[in-house]
């Protein structure tokens, strides 16, 4: 509606419409589906799916449990019924987000963990943006740290992510475009995820973002930074740091010679190792990242020189960044 419009609109014409936008912020929305992936933080995920229950979008909540061995599914069952919940009976990673949206039947997926929540609209507004935008299959949220209330120090580099769009005569994006995206903190296009083989059973967690994104890239689509969308983030404290920095090495290496170009990759690969901490547990990433090389040489496809472009124009910033850090 245009300032002359909304003028012209008597004032119970306009309170009206206004009573009928608040009944459809309240109204369920079944075009996305959340999936969490937790194991052995029983407390925590509680806290998530209160929060996830509370939403007004009323969304599907999908739990895989990785194998827990603290009574999370349980009290699951018992405390939050509603919620479907997976039992692989085994530690999938990464991939028990691959086995929930393989239940799926709506259109979007909300990915989060068992320490992040959406905040209430988010799922809503992450659907239209969807609905309106389809060339863009992921929208990344803003990240808020609780309990300080504080944005994640990722949220800038997202804000200011120096991607390449569109060219011009080519629809605009809804947000800056992005390279990648944060897995507990996204909302995807159920059918793209799974055409692109969602995440890769090698990667497990840690950094496995990355190799999905520039495969999704690939087949044209857009992932996008939506500062309208919310996600809460309250950090475990019930989490490995050594083996999330192992294996996120250890990804990244891979990824890096799985996707790029020989002269970018060798360059990822030798800052690489100028910058991470000179100890074993870097020692084991090494490792295991030279273990994988027959993997490689066989799965190796560099994306296409558009895509290139984009992973490209990311290198001054993962050289630069303080937020995301190989620590612990």
């Amino acid at each position: 509606m245009t300032e002359r419009q909304r003028q012209r609109t008597p004032p119970e014409g306009r309170a009206a419409r206004a009573r009928e936008a608040e009944e459809t912020r309240r109204q369920p929305d079944g075009r996305v589906s959340v999936a969490v992936i937790t194991h052995n933080r029983r407390d925590e995920l509680l806290r998530t799916l209160d929060r996830l229950a509370a939403l007004p979008e009323r969304p599907r909540v999908l739990v895989t449990d990785n194998a827990s061995a603290d009574g999370t599914a349980e009290a699951v069952a018992r405390l939050h019924p509603e919620v479907t919940l997976l039992r692989p009976g085994a530690n999938l990673g990464a991939l028990g987000r691959n086995l929930a949206a393989r239940h799926l039947t709506t259109r979007y997926v909300a990915f989060c963990d068992d320490d992040t929540w959406w905040e209430p609209g988010s799922l809503r507004a992450a659907a239209d943006l969807l609905d309106a935008h389809p060339t863009v299959a992921a929208v990344t949220a803003r990240i808020v740290v609780e309990p300080a209330g504080t944005e994640d120090p990722i949220v800038a580099e997202l804000r200011d992510s120096p991607v390449p769009g569109p060219p011009p005569g080519e629809p605009a994006l809804p947000g800056p475009p992005l390279g990648s995206f944060l897995a507990a903190a996204t909302v995807l296009r159920t059918d793209a995820f799974r055409a692109a083989g969602g995440f890769s059973p090698r990667l497990w967690l840690g950094g496995e973002e990355e190799l999905l994104a520039a495969d999704l890239m690939t087949r044209g689509w857009w992932l996008v930074f939506c500062p309208e969308l919310t996600i809460h983030h309250a950090a475990s404290p019930a989490r490995d740091a050594t083996r999330r920095r192992t294996d996120g090495i250890r990804n990244t290496l891979w990824f890096t010679w799985l996707r790029r170009p020989a002269g970018p990759a060798l360059r990822r690969t030798l800052h690489l190792l100028r910058t991470v901490p000179r100890d074993r547990a870097t020692a084991r990433a090494l490792g295991a990242a030279l273990a994988g090389l027959p993997w490689l040489v066989r799965e190796r496809r560099v994306v296409p020189p558009e895509v290139e472009r984009r992973l490209r124009a990311l290198e001054h910033a993962q050289r630069h960044s303080t937020a995301r850090r190989y620590i612990g």
